[in-house]
């Protein structure tokens, strides 16, 4: 046996700490109303995030030798200028996180300074939005120093994330035992109390599940290492869809002891609240029950500062290396953006982060209260990450239309049309959720989530046009 092989069991380890994170139980409860989320959880799991997994292993078995990922993937199946908008959306995705991440980093420090959520919401936004501006340019600034001393940093932040996430829910359920009398929440596992309510809120937030369970293409490059990929990969997959529904399921229910739904849902100011602060009210409950203090909330405060802080410096320096150096995308470029200083960092790419980052921190002055915009940043997130995903299923489809050309050691599904239908299926999913996701009651953040979007797909299509326009300049 082959010592280098990766075990089917590591693999899906490996892709549960990328795929899973305390932060997907919060959301779901909080959109879904408490735990009528597990009815979507399971649906969401079985109709999306399986066929999802096994379709990333056929193509990254299809194209083992590509470490490019999804813009590799289509550049195979369907030329360099779709691989290029295909880089393209998993740079500009990016955009709006660069900007949560900024507003993400101050809220985990001031948890563990000031150890409540209220003395960051009563700070002025115009105050806070030019704080996190500035946090913006100085990152941009380590960005573009070609310093990634934050790679490990933030590899060590996600696993210790990861293993506070574990830590809730078993210390949840043992709490009642170690502290009966902590006045738990009573819920009802009743039909009534489990099926959600299919009206407009429930299809618009979609997108926020859609989101939670998305990026196990990071993994595809290992598809080929495991043991017995035809057998070992599935495996894993299966494995890992089975530990990220239980922990989605369990840390539901550990939170459904916290938290009273109608809380949640008693206005709008609450619901930005619970949004902002839910993370830390939770682990501050749970060192309560425990008679700990603060102690555990302000462990997760500090490992989560550290983690969205490092994630910050790689989201600006990664996503932007994927798009430019990569050489058949470059021909779509203006020469101006792969311009390189002395570090080896694209300095004028790293400003255009700056720009349309900082643009959506700036236009967030403009909110009433701190709260709302960590919301409206939730939800601009879950619109514009997944169109990443869209790509994912795009490259899939091509690969099984060319089913001659090429000769996956792992294939999803034996049967042409089956794999055709659940491609499909699961663009039209990821594209409904986001398209649905946009719609707001509020108007600003209905506009935000529309103009957004537009604006980073008008200037995919204009940079190709540049570049023409260089080179025929340059004749």
């Amino acid at each position: 046996m082959d010592s280098k092989k990766i075990k089917w069991s590591t693999l899906a380890f490996m892709a549960f700490s990328t795929v899973w994170g305390f932060g997907n139980v919060l959301n779901g409860f909080i959109y879904f109303n408490g735990i009528q989320v597990i009815f979507s959880w399971i649906l969401m799991f079985a109709l999306y995030f399986v066929p999802y997994a096994l379709m990333v292993g056929e193509l990254g078995s299809a194209f083992k030798t590509s470490g490019g990922g999804v813009s590799s993937w289509v550049l195979q199946t369907s030329g360099p200028k779709l691989a290029y908008y295909a880089g393209w959306t998993y740079w500009a995705c990016h955009i709006t996180y660069i900007a949560s991440k900024s507003s993400g980093g101050i809220k985990a420090l001031s948890w563990a300074v000031f150890r409540n959520g209220e003395t960051y919401d009563s700070f002025p936004t115009l105050a806070v939005q030019l704080v996190t501006f500035a946090i913006l340019i100085v990152f941009c600034y380590i960005a573009s120093k070609g310093l990634n001393p934050l790679k490990k940093l933030a590899t060590l932040a996600g696993t210790s994330m990861f293993v506070m996430s574990i830590l809730y829910i078993l210390m949840m359920f043992a709490a009642p035992a170690i502290n009966p009398d902590a006045g738990f929440v009573s819920m009802e596992f009743t039909t009534k109390s489990l099926i959600p309510q299919f009206d407009v809120k429930y299809f618009t937030s979609l997108s926020i599940l859609v989101f939670a369970v998305g990026g196990c293409e990071k993994i595809s490059p290992y598809v080929n290492k495991v043991e017995n990929p035809s057998k070992g990969f599935p495996k894993s997959m299966i494995t890992l869809a089975i530990m990220v529904m239980v922990c989605a399921i369990l840390g539901t229910i550990a939170m459904g002891m916290m938290f009273d739904p109608n809380m949640i849902n008693a206005s709008e100011e609450a619901f930005n609240s619970y949004n902002s602060n839910g993370s830390y009210w939770a682990f501050q409950k749970l060192g309560e029950y425990y008679h700990m203090g603060n102690a555990l909330m302000i462990i997760y405060a500090l490992c989560n500062a550290v983690g969205q802080l490092s994630t910050l410096v790689i989201s600006i320096d990664a996503p932007l290396r994927m798009l430019l150096d990569n050489e058949d995308a470059r021909e779509f470029i203006p020469s101006k953006l792969l311009k390189k200083n002395d570090c080896g960092a694209y300095v004028n790419g790293i400003k255009l982060v700056a720009v349309l980052s900082g643009a959506i921190i700036l236009i967030q002055s403009f909110v009433p209260g701190a709260a709302a915009v960590l919301k409206q940043l939730t939800k601009l997130n879950s619109v514009c990450m997944p169109l990443r995903y869209l790509w994912v299923f795009f490259a899939y489809i091509m690969l099984r239309k060319a089913n001659d050309k090429f000769h996956p050691e792992y294939r999803f599904v034996k049967n042409q049309s089956v794999a055709l239908f659940f491609g499909c299926w699961c663009f039209l999913v990821t594209a409904g959720s986001c398209i649905l996701g946009m719609y707001d009651t509020d108007p600003f953040t209905f506009a935000l989530n529309v103009i957004t979007p537009l604006v980073l797909v008008a200037l995919g299509v204009i940079l190709p046009m540049i570049a023409k326009k260089e080179k025929q300049n340059a004749k």
